[in-house]
């Protein structure tokens, strides 16, 4: 979703057109504004930043988190009583735009903005609310990981091997794109369909793995209700109670719903990045004294072991807890394509043109995304 991509054309590419050189090959190179539909038939313009470093400073090895070591009964009967030795704060905050992506499909884009290309692992996060006839038709992906999780309404999939469902308000889908998909994801209803889609970088022995998916309905993900915290979670754990999804990318993904006057305190992983993206309602993140942060804002964490949260408002509060780890390898980004390096991304090209290497399918199929 949110690919900036109409159907599939195949056409002869001269690959080699479409790269300047760099002065050092380690580079990151971002090639084109990532989801345009122009920049995947034009010439685009090139970006290129420093070979991939963690977002944040050097991280303290001398604190292993609760979180890590303890086991889900130990963290749940100890949750409270937990102290972050240290706790992360809020180093960066950017607002998430509105932009048009696939056909008419409107979008909030907070990572994936010129202020914010990346925060390794994770590529892009879309909050999305889209209306018949927008919607985002057939176009494919290799080298990442898409992750769709519904607020309200329903979209329909179908991919080019036969794949296709339905996810409503609540339900997740975690698409594993591997080596290569083709697929489109339309509106299922009347009326506007909302939800966030986050895209999360594989490490280079995975980027050409067999596609798969993981996907649950919201009765079946895990939640814990506590001292006026809600809390659905996605992946990794919270209180002691962990989620199903296998991450090859190792990845925690929390949706929590805090009342008037809550607080919360969360442990994370304290070598991996992590963010916030506020749904709804207005929080103090990481600082007490520090003045609240509304809605469609993405907040970038410091280091540390974990984070304090409070509601002062009085209204609900509803946020994701983002974190993961670092992959720290170089990242060519063409459109949907992900890969490591130019001639990687050149292979893709000519793989997707020919129809090969994962997309053997591509050029025979069509989805029925007319007819949602």
């Amino acid at each position: 979703m949110v690919m900036g991509m109409m159907r599939p054309r195949f056409f002869p590419i001269k690959a080699h057109l479409l790269f300047r050189k760099t002065p050092n090959k380690k580079n990151i190179v971002l090639l084109s504004s990532p989801f345009l539909i122009a920049a995947f038939f034009c010439s685009p313009p090139f970006f290129f930043f420093p070979k991939a470093k963690p977002f944040l400073s050097e991280q303290s090895k001398s604190f292993t988190t609760v979180m890590s070591r303890a086991s889900a009964d130990q963290i749940g009967e100890n949750y409270e009583a937990l102290e972050l030795q240290k706790p992360r704060h809020v180093v960066k905050k950017v607002l998430a735009k509105q932009q048009q992506e696939g056909d008419g499909a409107n979008v909030r884009r907070s990572i994936g903005r010129p202020e914010l290309r990346s925060f390794d692992p994770f590529l892009l996060l879309d909050e999305f609310s889209v209306s018949r006839p927008a919607g985002f038709p057939d176009h494919p992906h290799r080298g990442f990981e898409t992750v769709t999780y519904m607020l309200e309404g329903a979209f329909t999939h179908e991919d080019f091997s036969g794949h296709k469902g339905t996810i409503r308000a609540g339900d997740l889908q975690w698409m594993t794109a591997g080596r290569g998909i083709v697929h489109s994801e339309m509106p299922a209803g009347d009326g506007v369909q909302k939800g966030l889609q986050l895209w999360i970088n594989l490490s280079s022995k995975d980027k050409m793995v067999e596609p798969n998916y993981q996907e649950l309905l919201s009765k079946d993900i895990a939640r814990v209700n506590k001292n006026g915290v809600d809390v659905r979670i996605i992946a990794g754990e919270a209180f002691g109670v962990s989620s199903p999804v296998y991450t090859r990318t190792p990845t925690m993904y929390l949706d929590f719903t805090m009342k008037p006057g809550a607080g919360l305190r969360q442990l994370i992983p304290q070598e991996w990045n992590a963010f916030i993206y506020i749904i709804d309602g207005e929080g103090v993140f990481g600082d007490e004294e520090t003045s609240p942060i509304s809605s469609h804002h993405v907040l970038i964490l410091s280091n540390g072991d974990g984070l304090n949260v409070w509601n002062k408002s009085g209204r609900p509060l509803r946020f994701v807890l983002i974190g993961g780890q670092p992959l720290n390898e170089p990242v060519v980004q063409y459109g949907p394509f992900v890969m490591n390096s130019q001639k990687e991304i050149q292979q893709t090209f000519e793989d997707y043109r020919l129809g090969k290497n994962g997309f053997e399918k591509a050029k025979q199929w069509k989805s029925g995304s007319d007819r949602y």
